[in-house]
């Protein structure tokens, strides 16, 4: 049976080594925008106490440069985190904060700094110009490696995945297979070939994209736990259970993400004579 809906999930979700390595990004940035943050501090406090009134430029420069590093360097971590468990675009605050939070914090660990500098009487006006100016174009240029003007988000990837699927099922080039998306898209395709393989009988020949499986409980759209996926209603697995059928594409959107192992068993319940493909 031919389904033209796409051999992926409509919900896609990070695997839980792409939420680790998210995990582990998002630790790294958050330090490194705490060494920001600590270097802005220390400024301050020696500003306060008179130490840039006469001279110490370098000292001055050295923080605000060593500030921006570590900003630049959470801001890139933390991008890299969201590549791996973007937020959801339909969660707009969410999704506002997530993708610009490297800005938000540049900005904090430079423009009280920076303002506090220029706003200082007491300092060497050739100090106060340098430092004001450098301070201020550290301050752009690493509030702009945080920006993210096209964010990954959880629908970008799901139509990544429609697109993969449909590339790898097809045999066409996959362009559409990123590394986030790719090893989902795989399984999902490798589900709907067995399962085509394994529903083949006189009536449908090609086989058939339709799967079986234990329906989400007190009637949510998606089961807590992960299910299991059948070839018909008939096995013993599903004996009375409430259940659920489509193709393994509305299967995995509902979590039942995982196709039965006992294939030959469940071809001889429901009737399939024809070897599921091993591929």
């Amino acid at each position: 049976m031919t389904d033209n809906k796409p051999d992926v999930t409509k919900d896609w979700q990070a695997t839980q080594g792409q939420k680790s390595s998210a995990a582990r990004l998002r630790l790294f940035a958050a330090l490194s925008w705490i060494v920001a943050i600590g270097g802005e501090i220390y400024g301050i406090i020696l500003l306060r106490q008179g130490k840039f009134d006469q001279a110490h430029l370098p000292l001055i420069i050295g923080l605000l440069v060593g500030i921006a590093i570590f900003a630049i360097a959470g801001n890139l971590l933390w991008k890299a985190a969201n590549r791996h468990d973007p937020a959801r675009a339909s969660d707009t605050a969410s999704f506002f904060f997530q993708n610009q939070l490297g800005a938000i914090i540049t900005l904090i660990a430079f423009v009280p700094l920076v303002f506090l500098i220029l706003s200082d009487k007491n300092m060497d006006p050739q100090t106060k110009k340098v430092a004001g100016g450098l301070g201020a174009v550290l301050a752009v240029v690493a509030a702009i490696t945080g920006v993210s003007l096209k964010p990954p988000s959880v629908e970008q990837y799901t139509q990544d995945m429609n697109a993969c699927a449909t590339q790898i099922k097809t045999g066409q080039p996959t362009t559409a297979c990123s590394p986030d998306v790719a090893a989902q898209a795989q399984a999902i395709a490798t589900d709907s070939a067995a399962v085509t393989a394994a529903t083949q009988d006189a009536s449908h020949p090609a086989g058939q994209d339709v799967v079986y499986w234990i329906a989400p409980e007190n009637g949510a759209k998606k089961s807590s736990e992960p299910h299991v996926f059948h070839l018909c209603a008939g096995v013993s697995p599903l004996k009375d259970k409430t259940v659920n059928s489509g193709s393994v594409t509305e299967a995995y959107a509902q979590n039942a993400i995982r196709i039965t192992k006992q294939i030959d068993m469940e071809q001889k319940q429901c009737g399939f004579t024809a070897k599921a493909s091993t591929n």
